[in-house]
């Protein structure tokens, strides 16, 4: 008879093919933040199937935390494309989902012991890809058909991973006690959906947290598999509307309110705020658009600022100081401003003896996968994913956010993304691995 972990080899390799085919019908229609409707039913309809308790929609989230939320015009539009899309399991596709109510839960309750959740981000980016021979996606037909839409960071293959978990692991059952969560997140792009996951309290009965990147290898990463990261940037993410009044810009200017100014003035403040001595801090304004014409006083801005910090009280100030600067400017040019927070995550550190225990788990039942020499590497950028560990870590859960490493087409974030497939079984057994470790007869 197969041990354990000789059945998730087996089993992983058989899915590779699989899991495969699921990624590049996600990457054929990518879905942007509240929008992964086809993704979640297809999710849903994979767990059903499988014979998971799953959630949906409102069970998922806590609607009212949804930071971001496309339009309803935006909304209704996406949710008659995705009715006419290939593979779309359509009795699958609930009103939630359609409202932007999107992720999935799947539970397996396997008896008393620990409770350990998976999670796997969903979203695409508001992205345009490439459209020639030398990119693969292109070449092989499964290059996005969602226009403006993308996977360009590699959520598509972590659903993948994702699926590809679930059905090793049920299989596996009888080998688990306790209650594992496979969290299927939305809107980790602009850290806008862990925030709702966690408030619908999804997080406060677990012991053990795992997640997962796909990452090129560097001279940090320089195994198969980090088994911890740390560092990820706090950060507050702002679309800023400022409110003036029109007028003749020859003929009578005076009696105009500039919010073209008022912007303006943010805008250099903004970039002028004081650094912070207790580590780094970030300020970004990525886009303003304002004006009607050239002999119009403008009475409408916007922009699209956000703010990071290596803490997240160092964000917290910074924050602080956006909302102060763009208030003062309003006030300066006789304007009003409205303030909307679009996305936020907090600062993140994995835990040394979860990263320690899935070291020694990795070596002695993968040992064809490398570990990075060092397993607590420093992260890049912001993870929403943040808000999840923060949880966790509150209540004396641990928690851990790995890397599994690949080889990449183009960097991430970029319009020619594309990541070599076979990092799929890798992390599928990766999960399954750690899984089996946590929640086997032997914990």
């Amino acid at each position: 008879m197969l041990s354990s972990i000789d059945q998730v080899r087996s089993l992983a390799r058989a899915l590779q093919p699989r899991m495969v085919s699921t990624r590049r019908s996600l990457h054929m229609y990518p879905e942007t933040g509240f929008l992964e409707m086809r993704t979640s039913a297809i999710i849903s309809e994979r767990l059903h199937a499988l014979g998971y308790e799953v959630l949906t929609g409102r069970e998922v989230l806590d609607a009212g935390m949804r930071l971001g939320v496309p339009d309803a015009a935006v909304l209704e539009e996406h949710a008659q494309a995705v009715l006419t899309q290939e593979g779309t399991p359509c009795s699958y596709l609930t009103n939630d989902m359609k409202e932007g109510i999107t992720g999935v839960i799947g539970m397996l309750r396997c008896g008393e012991g620990p409770v350990t959740a998976l999670r796997f981000d969903i979203d695409a980016l508001g992205m345009t890809e490439r459209t020639d021979p030398e990119h693969r996606p292109f070449r092989e037909g499964f290059s996005s058909r969602n226009p403006g839409m993308m996977h360009a960071c590699g959520h598509d293959g972590h659903t993948a991973i994702g699926l590809g978990v679930a059905e090793i692991l049920m299989q596996l059952r009888a080998s688990l006690h306790g209650t594992l969560k496979l969290i299927f997140q939305p809107a980790e792009e602009g850290a806008r959906g862990a925030r709702a996951l966690t408030a619908a309290g999804h997080l406060d009965d677990v012991d053990f947290f795992i997640g997962n990147h796909i990452a090129p290898t560097h001279s940090l990463d320089d195994g198969d598999v980090t088994a911890g990261t740390w560092g990820s940037l706090a950060t507050t993410k702002y679309d800023v509307i400022f409110h003036g009044l029109a007028a003749h810009a020859g003929g009578y200017p005076e009696k105009g309110s500039n919010a073209l100014l008022a912007a303006a003035e943010a805008v250099l403040a903004l970039h002028a705020i004081p650094r912070h001595s207790g580590g780094q801090s970030r300020v970004n304004v990525g886009v303003l658009h304002a004006g009607t014409g050239r002999n119009v006083v403008p009475d409408l801005a916007s922009m699209q600022v956000e703010v990071r910090g290596e803490t997240t009280e160092i964000n917290a100030f910074m924050a602080e100081r956006c909302e102060a600067i763009c208030r003062g400017a309003a006030q300066m040019q006789g304007c009003t401003v409205d303030l909307v927070k679009v996305g936020e995550a907090e600062g993140q550190h994995s835990d040394l003896p979860l990263i320690e225990r899935i070291g020694r788990v990795l070596a002695e039942n993968l040992p064809e996968l490398r570990l990075s020499s060092i397993q607590n590497a420093q992260n890049w950028g912001s993870e929403d994913i943040s808000i999840m560990m923060n949880r966790v870590q509150a209540h004396g859960g641990q928690a851990t956010y790995m890397r599994t490493m690949t080889d990449l087409a183009s960097a991430q974030h970029t319009v020619g993304f594309d990541f070599d497939e076979s990092v799929l079984q890798n992390a599928c057994e990766v999960f399954c691995a750690i899984v089996l470790d946590l929640m086997g007869e032997g914990d």
